[in-house]
């Protein structure tokens, strides 16, 4: 018997998608419920979405579906800044 993790991409076009998009405001909709913030991170079964300074770790095979966030104007430059 082998201790050997082996990981699999489900959904690798997503995947690919959303690494494109880290640092940028998104939605996401889950099983659960929605969320709204910067996606700090994405690995290949979860994503990391920072709301209120908060990250929230989402199961990849929990997503709905993604969007890109209309953020406001003010909010986006506050982005740009921290990273």
């Amino acid at each position: 018997m082998s201790n050997k993790a082996e990981w699999q991409l489900h959904d690798p076009y997503v995947y690919g998608m959303l690494a494109k998009q880290i640092g940028t405001t998104i939605g996401v909709q889950t099983t659960r419920g929605a969320l709204r913030g910067i996606l700090k991170a994405v690995q290949p079964d979860h994503l990391v979405v920072e709301m209120g300074g908060t990250p929230f770790y989402v199961r990849s095979q929990q997503i709905i579906w993604v969007h890109p966030a209309k953020v406001h104007q003010a909010m986006a430059q506050q982005v740009k800044q921290k990273n």
